[in-house]
């Protein structure tokens, strides 16, 4: 026991207070104390504080130290259990749980042993201080699995993403012997700058991989003549969950990639990261927004190894927990339509999105964007809708006085305070049915009746399709604005799409599958999730009946005469003023919707970018309904 010094006292109260000393249990608040101390250090990150109060600082920093390395990032909270006191020595019984990063906790009982020394007790300084299996010339390896990915999967159930060989073009500077020779010979290839890759081979650690471009193996094969014998060039290959194509739906599903650091940040848990730098997670679309229910929750195992091990020898495995399996996600995607929709628009060179939404539901059916366009312009793209804004006027003057059958005028031009307003090359067709006016896309006419509406009338009109909702999804689409106290020219603009109108193709699709189904409807990007929002009210009834059949005659006898054989095709084409150009440049626009056609009823919005007129955005939406057979 300790040794206590002070006055000399009689024999009977020595042995009083010895019975006493006995009776408090002081030894073992002093050991409970010096063992709570050492724990505290070590979970805190104290080594040095924690060697301290061991009987060999030296050897408990190494042990300690080293097991920081095994287990990485990783947070020990330590608990107390039983205290035994014998003789000048002591055992503890503690329960070790660590946080692991990137991978589930891990718990064992462990037993500390203690000695007193002159001044206080002290920790064994021994490997089974950090672990009961571990021994002398041993070390715990840690090592940590991702269960294989969840799928995405189309409308039927059938995977939309599935391991697929992919090739990494890039630059070992250690082989390389002519640093811009090999750049510009890379960069004829690949599309990638010549700078890019010189400023990266030459920022690039010695013996470090640069890389330029990821290929699909076919994709790789098209180029491998130019760049296979290149000094320097390598070539590793691996295999990542991909899309049948790199632009099928890419908006919506994202893509599968390495970790970055702010995915990483984003997916934590109490503070600790689910996932690891290396991993293959979800970089974006679908793929991001449902990270934790696709990726699942990583397994591992640990293992006592000698330190002296041959590299491979995995030790004795003293703990483990198996990885879980991630949930699929299901989306209304339709391949057919997809493929169609990605034929269409790869014929057209400018930047052109389509998107297919089936009506009465809202489910996104394909969602595409050529190689020239930023593929997610096709949900959250802001652009001004032009005349296929008039879909939404038309509602607004039906659900006021005008009929399909009022004559309305349409004269070339009109005056709003000084700025003057123009039908497309100045066409006049004097006073006309409604119905005819809309059909030749009349900027006149509806600049006219425009401002004769009550000011937030055009507004109410888009609301009722849904346009301006704050839509709850996984994936943003922007729903498109129209201002609700617009005047004088802007007001007159707002009427034919321009002004302050801004609409996304994916709402403009939204609205052609309201007016087709009578049923306006949230948009549905995952079959089974939470709604996206209230469903749409919907125009007053009777008006669809009145504007269907005017969308109808655009087709028959109007500016989109092209897809009269394309079956019961209803629509109406938009041609967006932008810029500053003169005279200004201009966006396509062509949306609408097939009736019992080879796949169905559908509604669909075609956005060409810079297209300069409607036509563009028709050929596409005839290209689309033609490859659906």
């Amino acid at each position: 026991m300790r040794t206590r010094r002070g006055p000399a006292l009689p024999t009977s109260l020595v042995v009083a207070v010895a019975v006493l000393a006995g009776c408090s249990g002081s030894s073992e608040d002093d050991v409970r104390a010096a063992a709570q101390a050492f724990l505290d250090d070590w979970a805190a990150g104290h080594t040095a504080a924690a060697a301290q109060g061991t009987t060999d600082p030296g050897t408990a920093t190494a042990l300690l130290e080293q097991t920081a390395g095994d287990l990485p990032g990783a947070v020990l909270d330590a608990e107390l259990g039983e205290v035994v006191v014998e003789d000048g020595t002591a055992t503890v019984g503690w329960t070790a749980t660590w946080a692991l990063a990137a991978a589930p906790g891990w718990s064992y009982e462990g037993t500390l042993r203690l000695q007193e020394g002159e001044d206080t007790w002290q920790v064994v300084a021994e490997p089974a201080m950090v672990h009961p299996e571990l021994g002398k010339g041993q070390h715990l390896e840690l090592s940590r699995t991702l269960p294989e990915r969840a799928v995405i999967t189309d409308a039927a159930g059938a995977p939309l993403f599935t391991p697929t060989e992919v090739v990494n073009v890039g630059v070992d500077p250690g082989q390389v012997t002519d640093l811009p020779a090999l750049a510009a010979a890379l960069s004829a290839a690949t599309g990638i700058a010549a700078e890019e890759i010189i400023a990266d081979a030459q920022a690039a650690p010695e013996g470090q991989f640069v890389p330029v471009i990821s290929l699909r193996r076919p994709a790789f094969e098209e180029i491998r003549a130019q760049v296979y014998d290149l000094p320097g060039a390598v070539f590793p290959t691996e295999t990542r969950m991909l899309a049948p194509t790199s632009t099928f739906a890419s908006a919506l599903l994202g893509r599968v990639g390495p970790a970055t650091a702010e995915i990483l940040e984003e997916a934590t848990a109490d503070g600790q990261p689910r996932y690891a730098a290396g991993d293959q997670l979800g970089v974006s679309g679908l793929q991001r927004a449902f990270q934790e229910q696709l990726t699942g929750v990583p397994g591992f195992a640990v293992s006592v190894v000698s330190t002296d091990a041959p590299t491979g020898d995995t030790g004795r495995e003293i703990a483990s927990v198996e990885p879980v399996p991630g949930e699929p996600v299901q989306t209304p995607l339709v391949p057919a339509i997809q493929n169609a929709a990605d034929a269409a628009v790869a014929g057209e060179s400018r930047p052109t999105h389509l998107v297919v939404v089936r009506p009465g539901t809202g489910e996104i059916l394909a969602v595409s964007s050529n190689e020239a366009a930023a593929a997610g312009n096709a949900l959250t793209g802001q652009y001004p809708p032009g005349s296929s804004m008039k879909t939404i006027t038309a509602t607004a003057l039906l659900s006021a006085a005008l009929t399909p059958s009022t004559p309305v005028p349409c004269p070339a031009t009109t005056s709003v305070e000084g700025r003057e307003f123009e039908n497309q090359d100045q066409f006049d067709l004097g006073t006309v049915p409604f119905t005819e006016a809309f059909a030749r896309s009349c900027n006149t006419t509806f600049i006219q009746q425009g401002l004769q509406l009550p000011d937030p009338a055009l507004a109410d009109a888009a609301a009722a399709y849904g346009v301006g909702t704050d839509w709850e999804l996984p994936v943003d689409i922007f729903s498109g604005s129209v201002p609700r106290d617009s005047a004088g020219t802007t007001r007159a603009a707002d009427a034919i799409g321009q002004g302050e109108v801004l609409m996304s193709p994916a709402q403009l699709a939204l609205v052609a599958a309201g007016i087709a189904s009578g049923t306006s409807a949230a948009p549905v990007e995952v079959l089974g999730a939470e709604p996206a929002g209230p469903a749409p009210a919907g125009p007053a009834a009777g008006v669809l009946d009145g504007l269907r059949p005017m969308m109808r005659q655009v087709v028959l006898t109007g500016t989109a005469q092209a897809l009269t054989d394309r079956g019961e095709v209803y629509g109406k084409t938009g041609t967006a003023e932008y810029g500053t150009n003169t005279p200004p440049d201009s966006h396509g626009w062509f949306m609408g919707y097939q009736l019992a056609g080879p796949a169905g009823d559908i509604a669909f919005a075609t956005l060409v970018e810079g297209g300069q007129s409607s036509s563009a955005a028709v050929a596409v939406t005839d290209a689309l309904l033609g490859n659906l057979g």
